[in-house]
């Protein structure tokens, strides 16, 4: 499996081993999880960038749900 090498200040270090102590838990198991959990909202968030400046740049158009059903003959 590929590592990464963080650096972490003292006081987050410190947190990180009472929590790994406490739990029974490794460190690494902790740093793990909490990129897992941190990485899914970076790309949400790179995504939503992404989409706004394709919006903006007219790379891409937003329709209301009344013009959709229109253009699909769906509207009442």
């Amino acid at each position: 499996m590929p590592t990464v090498s963080i650096r972490l200040d003292e006081k987050t270090n410190k947190r990180l081993e009472v929590l790994a102590a406490k739990t029974g838990r490794t460190k690494t198991y902790y740093v793990r999880e909490a990129v897992l959990s941190k990485i899914e909202d970076l790309e949400d968030l790179h995504a939503a960038e992404r989409a706004i400046l394709d919006l903006k740049s007219g790379r891409d158009q937003v329709y209301s749900l009344k013009d959709v059903e229109r253009r699909l003959g769906l509207a009442d």
